[in-house]
């Protein structure tokens, strides 16, 4: 049987924050984004503010209202990034197959660790975080990868919680359905429209019945509610499949116009050109996320017939389906674009008897200077003529036009 560990690292960033500076202990934190950039909101707090009932990915003002005493402090990624790796370098002590899980999260598979209680190592994890980097963590045991992050869920902070296979059932069916890894927001809707509410009411209910109402994904969740999951904790040299490459930005003023939407996508678009050219990779689709004033989100997908890497053409696509998407009843606050269903720009690519080749073979060649000339002498030595404007406000009587076809596309 397989001993899994998941370790969490209890509110990381205010936690790295409080152990950096000691006179915030004891005081409500949350490491929030900066206000005068518009990105104020909460990215973490510390359990004395979460007592006030503060909100990860609430408005700074919003928690200002709750726990007025509330230390406001900017996150400093850099801290962040070393306490990672740092913590990461704990874990390799025990086994070689560590898998990360966002900054904070990690996957050991210690099933091989000298025969020692996987228990007893969670502990002696546990209080070497504490003592080498004075954080601490929550730790979940059990059989497989989605228990062992139930486990570290259940219990904070400085916790260590098992999750045996003998008596899992006891353990965890009656908890709530959306404790389960991957039962998001929508999912839950979806369960709760059924009167599926605990992960018991996962296991038993009828795997076709998911399938049909979930697709693929829920007979995922029958699986993970009854223990089934067999996934690989990866090793430490192992490195995801890059799915999509992308780029977001919330504006420091609301966009109120299709000009300044373009303006904004165009410069998203630049980075994301870059990041495919650099991993070999071109894009067979393009995804738009739209975030309003309200802080209400919209988002939007669509294939392409051919591959591309060029930073125009994909802005061009993007602000096509943002046209004949978006519905103009709320300013935007955000704007996100994605280049999905990537392939290597060596495999071989089914030409489209509708797209413009001798067009595209240009913008190619056109993408390619221009990426020469920013390798040698930096990225900012060329740009689109509109992305030069300070302030994102274009003069009445200038419009953007999108081109129907391919052919013009220059």
């Amino acid at each position: 049987m397989r001993n899994i560990l998941h370790s969490d690292m209890n509110n990381f960033y205010a936690s790295v924050e409080c152990m950096l500076n000691p006179s915030l202990k004891g005081k409500p934190v949350a490491v929030c984004g900066s206000v005068e950039e518009r990105h104020g909101i909460v990215l973490a707090k510390n359990y004395p503010a979460k007592a006030y009932g503060v909100q990860t990915g609430e408005a700074v003002w919003q928690a200002q209202q709750k726990c007025p005493d509330l230390v406001i402090v900017p996150p400093h990624f850099d801290e962040y990034i070393k306490y990672s790796k740092l913590a990461r370098e704990v874990y390799s002590r025990y086994t070689n197959q560590v898998e990360p899980y966002g900054m904070d999260e990690c996957w050991l598979d210690i099933s091989e660790y000298n025969g020692r209680n996987p228990e007893a190592v969670a502990y002696e994890i546990k209080e070497t975080m504490k003592e080498e980097l004075g954080l601490t963590v929550s730790v979940g045991v059990s059989y497989n990868k989605i228990f062992a992050k139930l486990g570290s869920d259940m219990k904070k902070p400085d916790a260590v919680t098992v999750i045996p296979k003998e008596s899992f059932k006891e353990k965890i069916w009656h908890l709530p359905a959306s404790d389960l890894l991957f039962v998001g927001r929508a999912t839950k809707r979806t369960l709760d429209r059924f009167c599926i509410r605990t992960i018991g009411d996962l296991a038993n209910t009828a795997p076709e019945f998911l399938k049909s109402h979930l697709g693929i994904h829920g007979l995922k969740l029958w699986q993970y509610a009854n223990g089934l999951d067999n996934s690989p904790v990866m090793y430490e040299d192992y490195r995801p499949v890059v799915k999509s490459v992308g780029h977001g930005t919330t504006t420091k003023a609301d966009l109120t116009s299709n000009e300044e939407v373009w303006i904004t996508i165009l410069e998203l678009s630049q980075d994301i050109g870059h990041r495919l050219k650099k991993l070999g990779m071109n894009c067979m689709g393009i995804s738009i996320c739209i975030r309003n004033e309200d802080l209400m989100h919209k988002e939007w997908q669509q294939k392409l017939n051919f591959a591309t890497q060029s930073p125009f053409v994909i802005a061009k696509l993007a602000y096509t389906l943002f046209l004949q998407k978006y519905v103009w009843n709320k300013n935007i606050r955000s704007v996100t674009v994605r280049a999905i269903n990537l392939k290597s720009d060596s495999a071989p690519v089914q030409l489209d008897l509708f797209v413009d080749q001798d067009s595209m073979t240009r913008q190619t060649k056109i993408d390619n200077c221009i990426e020469s000339l920013r390798a040698r002498f930096g990225s900012e030595i060329i740009k689109n003529a509109v992305l030069l404007k300070n302030i994102w406000k274009m003069n009445n009587q200038a419009k953007i036009t999108m081109p129907t076809g391919m052919a013009n596309m220059r």
